[in-house]
């Protein structure tokens, strides 16, 4: 008997000295979003960088040259179908460098959007076996397509130059600083309605099939093949509506120097994004407790 008390005793002083680095909780509410976890996975997060951006290239032939030729084949279809054939105008801007102008911007947000949509059903077997954030993975798709809009940043940069060497008056304002803004207004977009769609993806899988499909309808809604004066009508309320359409205008007169930043409607841009990324989130976060059961 003596011997059963000590030993309960050694193990109860045992655990109360114990000393944990982490006790994983159940989310109790909407709010309790831990977000301060995913500084203290900073490195996780690079890995994921780091491993996105090799399996993307590591079985390739050219590798990363393909961010020069996906958007130069895209404008020079562009420029045969929408300028020569359709004849859209495009403020007298070469054509060339209008749409890859757009394009560049485009290409960002929709690799954003379509990367993270599918976060749980591409990851349900890491999520199965260890804990971490689950933002990890959608975040870390956003900066390995930030990485990628940075090698095509130098196809863009090749082509103003050489329009500018051949005599287009190209001019820099200070609508140039706005680019840094626009870039990440970008992205929390695109972060924001991929992971909404893919937590709603968990339970409704046609919506990946919808995603798709709405991605390519958005882009005819966005002034990426035409100037945003180019539209009149009833179909122009429609157009304003897009957030895109201002951060895709913003973009393109912050490198080309013509414009004027039409602020109002940034900061209506801004405010849909910041609106749309708190809810998806808080919807994100809900999710994941029971995904699983789900997927």
């Amino acid at each position: 008997m003596t011997k059963n008390i000590l030993d309960k005793n050694s193990i109860k002083d045992q655990n109360e000295t114990e000393l944990w680095d982490m006790v994983i909780e159940p989310k109790s509410s909407w709010f309790d979003l831990r977000l301060n976890e995913l500084w203290a996975y900073k490195d996780l997060l690079f890995i994921m960088v780091k491993r996105d951006f090799i399996a993307a290239y590591k079985q390739t032939i050219l590798g990363p040259i393909w961010h020069f030729l996906q958007p130069l084949f895209t404008t020079i279809v562009f420029v045969i179908v929408f300028g020569r054939i359709a004849k859209i105008p495009t403020d007298n801007v070469p054509a060339p460098l209008f749409y890859l102008c757009g394009l560049t911007l485009w290409n960002f947000f929709s690799a954003c959007l379509i990367g993270t949509s599918n976060t749980f059903i591409a990851n349900a077997g890491i999520f199965g076996k260890v804990y971490f954030p689950r933002l990890i993975i959608p975040i870390s798709v956003v900066v390995s397509n930030a990485i990628k809009l940075g090698i095509q940043f130098l196809l863009l940069f090749a082509m103003m130059i050489y329009y500018a060497l051949s005599g287009y008056p190209l001019s820099i304002s200070l609508n140039i600083f706005w680019i840094p803004i626009l870039i990440v207004t970008v992205a929390l977009l695109g972060l924001a309605l991929g992971i909404l769609i893919s937590a709603l993806t968990t339970k409704y899988r046609d919506m990946s099939v919808l995603m798709s499909f709405g991605v390519q309808l958005l882009m005819y809604a966005t002034p990426v093949i035409y100037p945003l004066s180019f539209i009149s009508g009833r179909y122009k309320t429609l157009i304003d509506l897009n957030p895109l359409t201002w951060l895709t205008e913003a973009f393109r007169n912050g490198l080309l120097g013509e414009g004027i930043v039409n602020l109002p409607m940034l900061g209506y841009s801004a405010a849909l994004t910041l609106i749309l990324l708190v809810a998806s989130v808080m919807v994100f976060s809900r999710v994941e407790k029971r995904f699983m059961d789900t997927v």
